[in-house]
């Protein structure tokens, strides 16, 4: 893996990602964050993984409807990573560029934890795949929300109604306690980029509390890009 200690804030802008389990509450999370940013003049870019480009979400209705499962984790790994370089291509980087505070619902973790962890991917391919794709893009700031499989599949559950399950809600609760323990150790190594928050409150609590992290690091970027990272 590249050293992210090193890599975090070279670009421009602000670039946060969101990651955590099935019903954790990114969305709804990354969507009251846009709107409180907006509401104080920031330029923000709302996306989300696989998709935000066309390419990449034709790439995420095949990954998500299961079809590639068959074909092995190596090969939906590089399907992840095709569809990440042309979503930071065309989508992370111009909005980066334009000094834009960039929300993403998942990035590079979820492939760590849902294609390499207990999924069998070898670290060294994912390594690989990691560094070819992101090319020194990597997060400002991470917001895992961490909640208990069993609520998370129930929230996904209540918000999905009549609709059928994705592949990965429809999986064993085992498996995603274990993404949720790969999470928070992410987390536990890299701790200057990620911030883990208790999702299983009020969605009003994690609201403020993922608001204040975010714009204390926005403004410290800022202070650090106007005094050349001087105190």
């Amino acid at each position: 893996m590249m050293d992210a200690s090193n890599a975090i804030g070279r670009q421009p802008g602000f670039f946060v990602t969101f990651e955590g389990g099935e019903g954790s509450g990114k969305t709804t999370q990354i969507s009251r964050l846009a709107a409180h940013l907006r509401s104080q003049g920031e330029s923000v870019c709302q996306t989300r993984e696989p998709g935000g480009t066309p390419a990449a979400d034709v790439l995420r209705d095949i990954i998500l409807s299961g079809k590639v499962k068959e074909l092995g984790v190596e090969t939906e790994a590089l399907l992840f990573a095709a569809a990440r370089r042309d979503h930071i291509e065309g989508v992370i980087l111009p909005a980066l560029s334009r000094q834009e505070v960039v929300l993403c619902d998942r990035f590079h973790d979820s492939t760590r934890v849902y294609q390499g962890s207990k999924a069998g991917l070898e670290p060294s391919t994912l390594s690989v795949i990691e560094a070819a794709t992101l090319d020194g893009v990597l997060p400002d700031l991470t917001v895992i929300l961490d909640i208990p499989a069993v609520k998370g599949l129930e929230r996904a559950a209540l918000r999905r109604g009549q609709e059928k399950a994705d592949r990965f809600e429809s999986e064993g609760i085992e498996l995603h306690e274990q993404r949720r323990a790969a999470f928070l150790a992410i987390a536990a190594r890299e701790p200057h980029r990620c911030m883990v928050v208790d999702a299983a409150r009020d969605m009003n609590s994690i609201e403020v509390e993922i608001r204040a992290i975010v714009l204390e690091r926005l403004a410290c970027k800022r202070r650090d890009s106007t005094t050349g990272g001087r105190a």
